[in-house]
């Protein structure tokens, strides 16, 4: 039984007696103005400028200083009792700060004074612009390791270290541009195609090579590959070598233990004369807080795209990570942090660090852990933790001339085992596999390749998983749940009862020139399955098909040209398309196309629901074109 033998009645209405809604075509709007809406939903969701409403000129400036230097608006609050416990916090994260300072800069083949530099200036430039209470500001193992990776690809630390070191602050200014660029124009969500599969597989890989990188320390190797591949760093050790989460109560013993192993190494060192005796030690540190670098930026140098490179890899890592830990801490005590107010804050420490003798600086999780345990309150604790290194930097370096190095190889190998989180890979695997094989394509990538090939695989993968998910949307039958209006995937409720004569589906994303054919191609095959499932059980005919529209967000010029081809091919197979639930966004498109006027706007209803109750109503009082009586109007009365 086709529509070409049946006269359907108008099923157009406010309401019907049956309650049946009319779908509103929203009001016309200027294109500027919808691209105006558009891009401030883009870039400004939170709606950063709400607060200036209404506001007196003087009163706009004052929040405005706020707004950029968020220490004047809590620093009115702040009593003793709060600097009680960041003195406390900032003194803990000092002695741990300064280990692993030295030891970072090591790792990144740069002077082992910077890392102290980098824990003085940076955290007091966060301290005035960071959004975060518990972030502890300071150079880490990851970063290092790429800048070290990165740059030395070009220029031999050891061989030329003037250069390597100009182009370490270089690349850091380059970070700090990216990342204030990044928040002044509201581009935070670029950071977000970095998934946490990718970012887990990328910091395990990364800590097992630095793990692998501090053999040279552990078994004092002398000559060692810059290269940072599994393969490469242990052909470099076999060679040579043939030749010759914690208890949060405890976290001070873990705080304290990086400085107790220094101070113990290095009087045992100077007890014993090791250093005479082949056992290496930093050397000479010179005396005094942060020299000038702002002439030492290398712009006309030939490794600037080097540099720049370097210091955009590195500055996504860096915003991944402060800025994930900063809202998981943020989450613990219950208040907001602003993503783009935190890219400009890390921007601005590693733009002035660049200029102060500092390399790339963000916020460490194992820093921060400390910080948040310890008890800060407030970014003053990054204050404190900065006048403890100030106070390293003019009194105490000589006294770090004896500590050997394999004390440094010792902390960055006991911080790295804890970015090694086997427990979320696990996890992936159990919850998502494709998110595993993008943990483990990081992973494998970092291990046997390098940095930039295991990023690459891991956001590739990603990338690719999402043009998937556009490209082949999910359409679903769906089916109605016993003594109820509610219509769900059979797949999913098997108890779901079909309706006679109707085929229900859903299509599961916005409608783009990328996937409008297959999801035509895959209509016309529900279409064909649905027929030959009636025809074999001998029930009634296939009349309508519903599209529930409910997920389709929007649609371009190809979609509507696939649903135009639809209609046509429904039309020849007798059969009528009815649309449920299209939105504001797809109701004005396809009307601006004439395509209401084409399938008549009867045919399109708020919901499922409603789309059902009128095909079912019109199945059942329907009559034949040839008869003459007064039944055609059965459906008109109800409106």
């Amino acid at each position: 039984m086709g529509n070409a033998d049946y006269e359907y009645p108008s099923i157009m209405g406010e309401q019907t007696g049956i309650g049946i809604h009319k779908v509103e075509i929203p009001p016309p709007q200027p294109f500027f103005k919808s691209l105006k809406n558009t891009v401030k939903e883009t870039l400004f969701p939170d709606d950063p400028l709400r607060q200036f409403k209404n506001q007196t000129p003087f009163r706009k400036f004052i929040l405005g200083v706020q707004y950029f230097f968020p220490i004047f608006e809590w620093g009115s609050r702040y009593n003793f009792g709060f600097f009680k416990s960041d003195l406390i916090a900032g003194i803990t994260i000092a002695s741990l700060a300064i280990p692993q300072g030295i030891s970072y800069a090591k790792l990144g083949n740069l002077p082992p004074i910077l890392g102290l530099y980098s824990s003085f200036i940076p955290p007091l430039v966060y301290a005035l612009m960071g959004s975060s209470r518990d972030l502890a500001v300071g150079t880490v193992a990851v970063g290092s390791l790429l800048m070290a990776s990165m740059l030395g690809n070009e220029v031999n630390a050891a061989e030329n270290p003037t250069l390597y070191l100009h182009l370490a602050f270089t690349a850091t200014f380059f970070t700090g541009l990216f990342e204030v660029a990044l928040g002044f124009f509201r581009l935070g969500f670029i950071v977000d195609f970095l998934s946490h599969a990718t970012i887990v597989g990328f910091m395990g890989g990364a800590a097992t090579v630095v793990i692998l990188q501090q053999l040279k320390g552990i078994l004092g190797l002398q000559h060692f590959t810059h290269a940072t591949d599994v393969v490469s760093v242990l052909r470099s050790v076999f060679s040579q070598t043939h030749q010759s989460q914690k208890r949060p109560k405890l976290f001070w013993i873990s705080a304290m233990a990086p400085l107790t192993s220094v101070i113990l190494g290095t009087i045992l060192v100077y007890i014993t004369h090791a250093e005479k005796h082949g056992v290496a030690v930093i050397g000479e540190l010179k005396k005094g807080i942060n020299p000038p670098s702002i002439m030492d930026l290398s712009f006309g140098s030939k490794y600037l795209t080097t540099a720049i490179k370097t210091g955009i890899v590195t500055g996504v890592i860096a915003l991944a990570e402060g800025i994930a830990v900063g809202r998981s801490f943020a989450m613990f005590k219950n208040y907001h942090i602003d993503g783009n107010k935190e890219m400009i804050a890390f921007g601005m420490m590693n733009i002035v660090g660049s200029c102060t003798s500092c390399y790339l600086t963000t916020g460490p999780f194992s820093r921060s852990a400390v910080n948040f345990n310890a008890g800060c309150k407030t970014a003053v604790s990054n204050i404190v933790m900065a006048l403890a290194v100030m106070v390293t930097l003019m009194l105490l370096t000589p006294l770090f001339h004896f500590t050997p190095l394999v004390v440094l190889s010792s902390i960055i190998i006991a911080a790295m085992l804890g970015l090694i989180d086997y427990n979320a890979a696990i996890h992936l695997w159990h919850v998502d596999k494709f998110d595993f094989l993008v943990c483990m394509s990081a992973y494998i990538g970092v291990v046997f390749g390098n940095i930039e090939i295991g990023l690459v695989m891991a956001v590739g993968l990603s990338l690719l998983r999402v043009l998937l998910f556009v490209a082949r949307p999910r359409t679903l039958v769906l089916g109605n749940i016993p003594n109820s209006m509610i219509y769900r995937n059979v797949e999913q409720y098997p108890n779901t009862n079909n309706v006679p004569g109707v085929l229900i589906l859903d299509i599961g994303a916005p409608i783009y020139f990328t996937n409008s054919s297959y999801l035509r191609e895959r209509i016309s095959r529900w279409i064909d399955d649905e027929e030959d499932k009636l025809k074999s059980s001998g029930e009634t005919t296939l009349q309508y098909v519903i599209l529930d529209m409910g997920a389709v967000g929007n649609i371009d010029t190809s979609g509507i040209s696939m649903f135009e081809e639809v209609k046509k091919n429904l039309d020849r197979r007798d059969l009528k398309l009815v649309l449920a639930n299209p939105g504001a966004e797809v109701m004005k498109k396809l009307n601006k196309s004439k395509f209401t006027e084409t399938l008549g706007q009867e045919w399109m209803f708020l919901t499922v629901g409603e789309a059902v109750e009128a095909c079912s109503y019109m199945l059942h009082s329907c009559k034949p074109k040839t008869s003459e009586d007064g039944e055609s109007q059965k459906w008109s009365n109800h409106v």
